[in-house]
């Protein structure tokens, strides 16, 4: 298989698809506990807390000027307290990768559904967009970027449909240059 030659970045240096880690996500019993941790040793703030899977919290911590840890406290499980030296702990619970661009996320996303490695749904988180994907060896990880609609104060719990985006549907910027957001303004102003 011959590999893809990405574009040039504006400032002409070689392109890529992905801007770096976005977070990363780590399960814990104690969220004020790891809060506290972090902010005392690393500066870290809390950007937003919403609820969780079975009753729990998703905490978002601002570790870096674009990387996040993302808590999960979720009651009844256990993991956090299981611990294993290095090379025995298994997976990390997903990784995020922020994409460079609202179009090199949509360049992404198709060529993960063209893979079979995403069903494509996107998720409004509020201040960011959001994908998953599993690799070839299972790994969950998710792709992120800035949401243009995004609204200061307005955060989303998981699963909230990203307007735009159609599970399994390529997006138009990739066909037509019009982009998820595009098609979505053409079709509210059709109707």
């Amino acid at each position: 298989m011959a590999l893809e030659q990405t574009p040039e970045d504006t400032d002409g240096q070689s392109g890529r698809l992905l801007d770096g880690l976005d977070h990363v996500a780590v399960i814990t019993g104690d969220t004020e506990r790891l809060i506290a941790f972090y902010a005392e040793v690393f500066d870290a703030t809390v950007r937003y807390q919403v609820p969780g899977p079975g009753g729990g919290r998703i905490s978002i911590l601002q570790i870096g000027p674009a990387t996040a840890l993302n808590i999960y406290e979720i009651p009844g499980n256990s993991e956090a307290r299981r611990q294993a030296p290095m090379f025995g702990r298994g997976r990390l619970d997903h990784l995020g990768l922020r994409a460079a661009s609202r179009e090199t996320f949509d360049l992404i996303r198709d060529r993960l559904i063209a893979r079979d490695a995403s069903d494509g749904f996107v998720t409004d988180f509020g201040p960011t967009l959001s994908l998953f994907f599993r690799d070839p060896d299972g790994l969950e990880a998710e792709v992120c970027v800035p949401n243009p609609a995004g609204r200061p104060g307005v955060h989303n719990p998981p699963g909230t449909p990203a307007p735009g985006y159609q599970p399994g549907v390529p997006s138009l910027s990739t066909t037509d240059g019009a982009g998820a957001a595009g098609a979505a303004g053409a079709a509210g102003a059709a109707g």
